[in-house]
């Protein structure tokens, strides 16, 4: 099921409380944190505290994107603090693996994070570990920036990989998703829609959040409805670990889609 995440990035902080039950309300079902050190990226946000205050008004899952160049030493306070989920940038990580590990050793869903111009067959190796994968469709660092249309065949592909692979992870999509891209970002297979500006920016979160979720979730039906023009077709590697079937098929998948992408 498509589900709507919004940033708090965007939100007013004077009155943030209010406004995230607002964006819940709204229908909001996970909240976006984007921690910024001002080394990987050109900005400075928030950290373990914020996310300890979040915790106190939110029942909702609340998802931190790390983006910042030493994700490890923050897993820890992130976890105490009250964190559910947990996204590192392969592009911050020298030990990525490790770094997914630590995630998931401290009770939070590990998620991995590409940049517009990072390739997706990097991430093959470390796929069955995830819970998600978020593809940035603007480059890091700010919000409000335009979307990248390039990054649509990103989510396509790591929608690809994941049914031939037959995997389960999330693909999540943030950076410019709006009421002019979201119908794209949904057709290209994006099921967590993170949204910041779209949805706090005007100061009506809970009516913005509403209309973004009713646009999201028409596209979806239509996607997921026999019969349509937008019907997709069965998934050919569901049963690509059933009994019988040799694990080494699942390897040789991975090789093929090393080889052939291009994105």
């Amino acid at each position: 099921m498509v589900e709507l995440v919004p940033s708090i990035l965007s939100a007013d902080f004077a009155h943030l409380a209010e406004q995230i039950q607002a964006a819940e309300r709204g229908g909001g079902t996970v909240i976006h944190v984007d921690m910024m050190d001002g080394h990987f990226v050109p900005n400075i946000t928030m950290g373990p505290p914020v996310v300890a205050s979040l915790r106190k008004v939110t029942k909702l899952p609340i998802d931190c994107h790390l983006m910042i160049e030493n994700p490890d030493e923050f897993i820890l306070a992130l976890a105490e603090a009250g964190a559910n989920w947990v996204s590192v940038h392969y592009e911050a990580c020298r030990h990525l693996h490790r770094s997914l590990e630590l995630i998931a050793q401290h009770g939070m869903k590990p998620g991995v994070v590409i940049n517009p111009a990072t390739r997706v067959n990097l991430l093959l190796d470390i796929l069955p570990m995830v819970h998600h994968v978020l593809v940035m469709s603007v480059n890091p660092g700010f919000g409000g920036q335009q979307f990248i249309p390039f990054t649509l065949e990103k989510i396509r592909y790591v929608c690809a990989v994941r049914a031939e692979l037959g995997l389960e992870y999330r693909v999540e999509v943030d950076g410019g998703v709006a009421e002019d891209t979201i119908v794209q970002v949904v057709e290209a297979g994006a099921d967590l829609l993170v949204a910041g500006n779209a949805i706090f920016g005007d100061g009506h979160p809970e009516e913005n959040a509403r209309r973004l979720l009713h646009m999201a979730r028409a596209v979806s039906g239509k996607l997921t409805r026999p019969g349509t023009k937008h019907s997709v077709p069965p998934d050919p590697s569901k049963n690509v670990r059933e009994k019988g079937r040799p694990l080494h098929r699942t390897a040789r998948k991975r090789k093929s889609l090393l080889r052939g992408s291009t994105v």
